[in-house]
């Protein structure tokens, strides 16, 4: 199969310090590709040079002439004061189709992405809707591969199920292949087909394996098996080869010279192997409780907030235990963040409060948060002074640690340390926030979205670190197989002012369905009649069902006709120069096709009763 797109032996560094070397890699339709890396090892870069963005230091990238690649990036970037239909239409507007398919893929897309009121301008979209708009943008041009960065970042956990489903429709916006940069091991797992993943612990700079990212984990545990016996073998090797280089003279003319070199290059192979085994460090993280035996930690009862007038939550009832982890659920600005800082200030006089209700917490009882916007980060300082504000050394555990040692704890790299926080990735800002965390013993966690940038082998840490807190955990995320591994109670936010616990993720879900099932039932009435009559006399039409059946046939033909009309109107130049009839004659085609589509439903409907069916 011919690649769409491939690359060979890409190398890349910025000054002194190399992203990556040696990667080869092919893109053929059909593929949808998963890269993963730590954070640092150039995921982003190599997106952006098989973009077409960004330069290689070496290295080639092909592709098929005339194939067009989409990029969303991890920021988007839009006409803040235009609508969404508009910053949608820029996209479309200088490619090689008419007036009328421009339109019809602006409005297609956005109705496909659940947008109530593309007309509104982009500064009023939340971070969730505004990513969903820069993915909508990244299809609209019908590219034969999409590249992302980061997709799921600002999704809400139905934002993230819903870019699942849009990965895997097969309608005409969907790509031949796409490749994206994740930490949702989740997402990874719904969505994939093959996993690269980019580190320097590879002497090809990657391993790649076609499966999912299950069939990943079990064939990198296999690979690094094979790469830690390798090491211990050539370790005996050199053992045996330098006893023999330190016999006396006389011994050693009795071998070949060629030993000698031979013994030489396998110290540079043992070397090279252990070098890169070491190289893939984990960060240290490790939440320190302070034992307390204190049955009740915190106890909210009757919480009401609203906010702008509608209610985020009412008559919440909380308490946290030694043990407890809880997780909270919901859409975006449904209220979880705002519970949050109420938590957060119960020991404080100033801080966010509730309308309604107390919070009383245990005497002297400690409570360390993580803020999901960083406020906490003064982003002019060092990372010296940032890791340890007071000094060259920071308190752990009773024990006085040394700064670099601190920092390399975290796998920052020594030459770092002055760097100011601004220039540091968006996952190193975050392990700086967890490292000020491990500093305050703490009776109850309080994170907000600890897991937004994190590479994946920080966030195995994270989980194995909060599962063994002895304190009570109170957790946002939308990372589903953290939420499934950590927390043992979750609290689901329905964004109608209502709060109620769940025993996961996925019950939580099940509620919201069940909520909009019911909203449509009103609308759906007839529909429901409709079938009530249909299971009543099965094999005889009654007299309204029979009149209705004989008028099917030259009512659908009057309508397909019409259909056809507006079709031929959507390529009228008088049509397509205006945008407000353009406007109205698409809508009418699209209300003319459901009205068929419904008639042809029914027709067949009435068809299988009169046979009998």
């Amino acid at each position: 199969m011919c690649a769409l797109l491939s690359c060979q032996g890409l190398a890349k560094a910025f000054g002194a310090q190399s992203l990556f070397s040696g990667v080869t890699l092919m893109i053929s339709a059909g593929d949808r590709v998963g890269l993963i890396g730590p954070n640092g090892s150039g995921k982003s870069t190599l997106l952006k040079i098989l973009s077409g963005l960004e330069q290689p230091d070496n290295g080639t990238v092909f592709t098929q002439k005339l194939m067009r690649i989409s990029y969303v990036a991890q920021e988007d970037t839009f006409d803040e004061e235009a609508s969404c239909i508009d910053n949608l239409s820029q996209a479309v507007h200088d490619l090689d189709i008419d007036a009328a398919e421009q339109y019809n893929r602006v409005h297609a897309l956005l109705s496909r992405g659940g947008f109530a009121d593309p007309d509104q301008p982009v500064r009023l979209l939340s971070g969730g809707w505004r990513k969903r708009l820069a993915l909508c943008r990244g299809l609209v041009t019908r590219p034969e591969v999409l590249v992302m960065d980061e997709p799921t970042n600002h999704l809400d956990i139905e934002g993230i199920l819903w870019l699942e489903k849009l990965l895997a429709a097969n309608v005409p916006e969907s790509p031949s292949a796409f490749l994206l940069v994740s930490h949702d091991r989740r997402f990874l797992e719904n969505t994939v087909n093959r996993v690269i993943e980019l580190a320097p612990v590879y002497p090809e700079g990657s391993f790649q394996v076609r499966g999912t990212y299950s069939d990943f984990l079990d064939k990198k545990t296999e690979y690094l098996l094979q790469r830690q016996n390798l090491e211990e073998r050539l370790a005996n090797r050199v053992r045996r080869e330098t006893e023999w280089l330190r016999r006396g003279p006389k011994a050693r003319t009795t071998k070949a010279r060629y030993r000698i070199e031979e013994a030489g290059r396998l110290q540079e192979a043992f070397d090279e192997v252990r070098s890169r085994n070491r190289s893939a460090g984990q960060v240290g993280i490790s939440f320190e409780g302070t034992q307390r035996k204190t049955k009740k930690l915190l106890v909210a009862s009757g919480l009401s907030k609203s906010f702008a007038g509608s209610p985020l939550f009412a008559d919440l009832d909380i308490t946290l235990t030694p043990g407890t982890r809880l997780g909270l659920l919901g859409r975006n600005g449904s209220g979880k963040s705002t519970l949050m800082q109420i938590l957060a200030a119960a020991n404080e006089t100033s801080g966010a409060k509730s309308d309604q209700g107390t919070v009383t917490t245990a005497e002297g009882v400690k409570i360390v948060s993580f803020d999901q916007r960083r406020e906490q980060l003064d982003t002019e300082t060092t990372l010296r002074r940032a890791l340890a504000p007071d000094g060259d050394s920071v308190l752990y555990q009773g024990q006085s640690l040394h700064v670099v040692t601190w920092a390399k704890r975290f796998l920052f790299r020594v030459d770092q340390l002055e760097t100011p926080v601004h220039r540091l990735s968006g996952g190193e800002q975050a392990r700086i926030l967890i490292a000020r965390l491990m500093l305050q013993p703490a009776d109850i966690l309080l994170l907000d979205e600890p897991t937004n940038d994190l590479d994946i082998p920080s966030l195995d840490v994270l989980e194995e670190s909060l599962s063994d807190f002895s304190g009570a955990l109170v957790l946002v995320t939308h990372d589903r197989f953290l939420l499934d591994r950590v927390c043992n109670r979750v609290l689901g936010f329905d964004g109608r002012g209502k709060a109620e616990y769940f025993a996961d993720y996925e019950q939580w879900l099940a509620m919201l369905q069940e909520m909009e099932r019911r909203d449509t039932l009103p609308k759906a009435s007839s529909v429901i009649q409709d079938k009530a009559e249909a299971k009543s006399k099965p094999g005889k039409l009654s007299y309204m069902d029979q009149r209705e059946y004989d008028q099917m046939e030259e009512k659908i033909l009057d309508l397909e006709a019409r259909l056809e009309t507006l079709q031929q109107l959507m390529t009228d130049p008088e049509i397509m120069a205006d945008p407000d009839r353009l406007a109205q004659t698409w809508q009418e085609q699209q209300h003319l096709q459901a009205e068929i589509d419904r008639l042809y439903e029914r027709w067949n409907e009435l068809e299988q009763r009169k046979q009998g069916a």
